[in-house]
């Protein structure tokens, strides 16, 4: 908890029971193991489970806890800016498929909720996209445009129910908004009465393609499985040159009570001030919580404590009754041409499957994974918007700029990083609470104070491609810029594509700096080959046969 009473936490997480699935210890063998217990893992679980297949579902740490669990749960085929960029990447035609497999999804879970009976304070509200600038309307005027074009019921209008004026704002009627801790619990229950299983606290690090498909844990447990689904949010294993096609994204939420009469029912998202979305889940009678997302950044991107406090001022400017009492962050990868990739993982695989790239809309495209991927793995007749979504798809060439763009980021951390000189010059600079790179007996270390002063030391280069950690300031952490794994600051993995921790340093308190990136001995820890000491990507094995 904050000093000013803040919980640094989730709502979704604070209002919902801990889950407690026992880790893998032995063998296993299944017809589909599902690595990733987000709403993509367990909605393609679910599926799958209710077709009858024996289904392992093979989680890092708790289910529905990492990214499914810090998102502001909109489930909305209303996706920002998002249709007009889909026609301009590809066609009209490919930006109706995208709204009819989205508005399916949305609907499937409310069909999914009747069906089971589940309490997951599902509400029915209109979504906008919105700008308050005379500059920015005419992104929503293209946006209402392609929207409605593409069979969305979707209009163009200059006033809203926010508490500020909007200069023209895109709007979609009857989306939903729900709680996405209680629906994928309630969806964990209903496999696991089906005969399905899950093990957390069970990471998966080595995939060896075949049939059967075979798994590794980290502890060596092994896992036969008939096919396999990557629902790992980034996908753990890099093939099909996934990495280089995903653009990690980060953004932080503030969230609060207010008086129900200063609702203002509805989903609301801008592109303007780095990203500002609002919305409200019920509380009591008499209040709603309130929901404000934004400052959108690139893991890695320094002050991030400054970010939380501009979303604060924000929050309480627009709507000055609330009180802010939780604050958290969400991260979601964004795809070169705005679509997901879902379907088989590259142009050799047969029985492994990915659901990755939501760009900021986990909920309808977790939940559209799930019903694509059950049907793919179960041989049963696909939709026609399937197609659209298949990973192995050849990006246009407006797509490739985009692509291109993406990897002139990567690589400018990849080798600037290395080049300039550390972040202090002893740790002795290091404050309390704070952490930075420094250069240790010619190596680069990650250094983190504790607020009592003790220090702890790990390696500074990631381990899944090498890229330099940067610390988080405001989430205690070491962030990778190059495709967003995250790290705490004794090493262990917060967040993937990394699978393996960063390595432990000795550190003293009046450990130095070298003199610059050329420092002796410097050469295996700073070089240009990916993973640290021999480990390789990720630290692990990634094997085809």
């Amino acid at each position: 908890m904050a000093l000013d009473g803040t919980v640094h936490g989730s709502y979704w997480m604070e209002s919902t029971e801990t889950t407690s699935h026992p880790p893998l210890t032995g063998a296993l063998e299944v017809d589909v193991a599902v690595i990733g217990g987000g709403i993509a893992g367990l909605s393609t679980a679910w599926e799958l489970a209710r077709r009858g297949r024996k289904v392992a579902v093979l989680e890092a740490d708790r289910i529905a806890a990492g990214v499914t669990g810090h998102t502001t749960a909109k489930l909305s085929a209303l996706h920002g800016l998002t249709y007009s960029a889909v026609r301009r990447a590809h066609d009209a035609g490919t930006a109706a498929l995208h709204a009819q497999a989205q508005s399916h999804a949305v609907q499937h879970v409310v069909g999914v909720c009747a069906d089971l009976g589940l309490a997951v304070d599902l509400e029915r509200a209109p979504a906008f996209v919105y700008a308050e600038s005379e500059k920015g309307v005419e992104k929503i005027r293209e946006e209402a445009d392609a929207a409605r074009e593409a069979g969305l019921a979707a209009s163009f209008v200059t006033y809203t129910t926010l508490p500020f004026p909007v200069a023209g704002a895109v709007r979609v009627d009857d989306q939903m908004q729900f709680h996405p801790r209680k629906y994928l619990l309630g969806l964990a229950r209903d496999m696991l009465e089906h005969g399905a299983v899950i093990h957390e606290r069970t990471r998966v690090v080595e995939l060896k393609e075949g049939s059967p498909c075979r798994l590794t844990t980290e502890y060596g447990a092994q896992v036969t499985a008939g096919d396999v689904v990557v629902a790992t949010h980034y996908p753990v294993f890099d093939r099909a040159v996934m990495f280089a096609r995903l653009k990690p994204r980060r953004e932080l939420v503030v969230a609060g009570a207010i008086p129900a009469e200063d609702d203002p029912a509805g989903m609301f998202i801008t592109p303007e001030h780095r990203t500002r979305s609002v919305r409200t889940a019920p509380l009591s009678n008499d209040r709603r919580l309130l929901l404000v997302t934004g400052e959108s950044f690139t893991p890695g991107d320094e002050g991030v404590a400054e970010r939380f406090d501009r979303l604060s001022r924000w929050a309480r400017e627009h709507f000055p009754r609330v009180s802010l009492d939780y604050r958290w962050a969400t991260q979601d990868n964004d795809t070169e041409d705005s679509l997901p990739y879902i379907g088989l993982f590259h142009p050799g695989a047969r029985h492994v499957w990915v659901a990755t790239g939501f760009g900021g809309w986990g909920m309808s495209s977790g939940v559209l994974a799930g019903t694509l991927l059950a049907a793919a793995v179960t041989g049963t007749d696909s939709p026609p918007w399937a197609k659209i979504y298949d990973p192995r798809r050849v990006p246009r060439l407006r797509a490739a700029q985009k692509l291109v763009k993406f990897q002139a980021s990567v690589a400018r951390h990849f080798i600037g990083d290395r080049v300039r000189t550390p972040h202090a010059d002893s740790v002795t600079e290091i404050a309390p609470g704070d952490g930075a790179i420094v250069r240790i007996d010619g190596r680069r270390c990650a250094v983190h104070r504790d607020h009592d002063g003790t220090l702890q030391a790990v390696s500074a280069r990631c381990t899944h491609l090498g890229c330099l950690v940067q610390f988080n300031d405001a989430e205690t952490t070491w962030d990778c810029p190059c495709h967003g794994s995250r790290f705490g600051v004794d090493g262990s993995v917060i967040q993937g594509p990394a699978t393996s921790p960063l390595q432990a340093r000795k550190v003293a308190e009046g450990g130095m700096a070298a003199d610059g990136p050329g420092a002796a001995g410097s050469g295996a820890e700073d070089g240009a080959g990916p993973g640290e000491d021999g480990a390789g990507p990720g630290g692990g094995h990634d094997r085809r046969e």
